[in-house]
């Protein structure tokens, strides 16, 4: 993978990121000629959590400090519901028609993979030529663009392991094993449509990633640029066999959830939470909240005290280094945790506190699957 250091500050960029000092880095995405900073904007909580006055706040600070990446979702905000469903896409929307400058912009979405909770938004899914169409041209409607730079399928349509599994049970029966080929058909037509530039997987298995680059190598199909998984302190399982495809076949990641769900800022440990944070609002998502984790979270959070530096910036600087990732996606519902994020592109750990992650990693490897 091309991870060529590239401090890029282009004329609408340099007052502002040279009077805050900003060490944003930008990679080659996949093997295109597009840039992304290594900070992407995150914004499945607008909609929900986030007002379109707060989004809007968001995307403009972000955009001033350097970083040209969004992602999104047709699915989004979080935790999908069908009153909610789309309403991210639609803030990022009213946000971007009143801008000179889409071309500038990176700008992904996903379609949303089978699930049977999810019916209201079409029942039932499938990566169908029917459904992807159908799906892209709601996401361009809300987004208010012409264009996705990169259109990702959300989660694969077999049976495998992904949402918090580890280990992978095998379906003889499932009917989605060979569907490959099929999708990469529709994407190249929509390529060719000129609505999408790229495309990407996300929440894949190594096998799943190298059948996609396979079948599109052998039969002349679009490739597959990267894939969005998971990868935090608390869950470095990306590193067993799928960092090896990032960096052999220039599939590059983009990390969802590097913070674990907020459990990762401290704010949980330190008795300095509230009642309107993630995990306390949602109490369903338990991924990241069994005792090893809160024991590991508890080992990191040590880490970063005694250097002086603040755990939500550790745990985003680790993922920033890591020579196997593209972009690191951070979400906030505050300013206030944005700006901390962001500012996290400007730390670099030291050889002596990647030592000590490592020992507490050794100790309690990757507690949240």
């Amino acid at each position: 993978m091309n991870r060529e250091r590239k401090i890029y500050i282009c004329s609408r960029y340099a007052t502002v990121l040279l009077n805050n000092t900003n060490n944003m880095k930008y990679y080659k995405l996949g093997r295109t000629d597009i840039e992304v900073s290594e900070i992407c904007l995150g914004t499945m909580t607008f909609g929900e959590q986030n007002s379109e006055k707060e989004g809007h706040e968001q995307l403009d600070y972000a955009i001033e400090h350097g970083v040209n990446f969004i992602d999104t979702a047709e699915l989004y905000s979080v935790p999908g519901r069908a009153e909610t469903q789309g309403s991210t896409e639609r803030i990022i929307g009213t946000w971007i028609k009143n801008r000179s400058d889409r071309d500038k912009i990176i700008l992904a979405t996903k379609v949303t993979g089978p699930s049977v909770g999810l019916s209201y938004i079409r029942n039932p899914l499938k990566f169908t030529r029917e459904q992807i169409n159908t799906a892209l041209e709601g996401s361009l409607k809300r987004l208010q663009t012409d264009y996705v730079d990169l259109y990702q399928l959300h989660w694969p349509e077999r049976k495998t392991n992904f949402f918090g599994k580890l280990g992978y049970k095998h379906d003889p029966n499932d009917p989605w094993e060979d569907n490959f080929l099929e999708v990469l058909e529709v994407l190249k037509d929509l390529i060719a449509s000129g609505k999408v530039r790229h495309v990407g997987i996300s929440n894949e298995t190594p096998w799943g990633a190298m059948r996609w680059l396979y079948l599109a190598e052998q039969q002349g199909l679009p490739r597959m640029i990267s894939i969005q998984n998971p990868y935090s302190l608390l869950n470095r399982t990306y590193e067993v066999g799928l960092s090896e495809v990032s960096l052999r076949e220039d599939l590059s990641l983009l990390v969802y959830s590097p913070m674990a769900f907020g459990w990762l800022s401290g704010k949980y440990h330190k008795g300095i939470d509230k009642p309107a944070d993630r995990v306390n609002q949602f109490k369903n998502l338990s991924r990241y909240n069994g005792e090893l984790s809160k024991k590991a979270t508890a080992e990191y959070l040590k880490i970063a005290e005694k250097h002086n530096i603040s755990l939500a910036q550790m745990s985003l600087a680790f993922v920033n280094s890591r020579d196997f990732v593209t972009s690191n996606i951070i979400g906030a519902t505050t300013m206030e945790q944005l700006k901390e994020n962001i500012g996290s592109a400007d730390l670099q750990l030291s050889s002596e506190i990647l030592k000590e992650i490592e020992t507490v990693h050794n100790t309690i490897p990757n507690p949240a699957p």
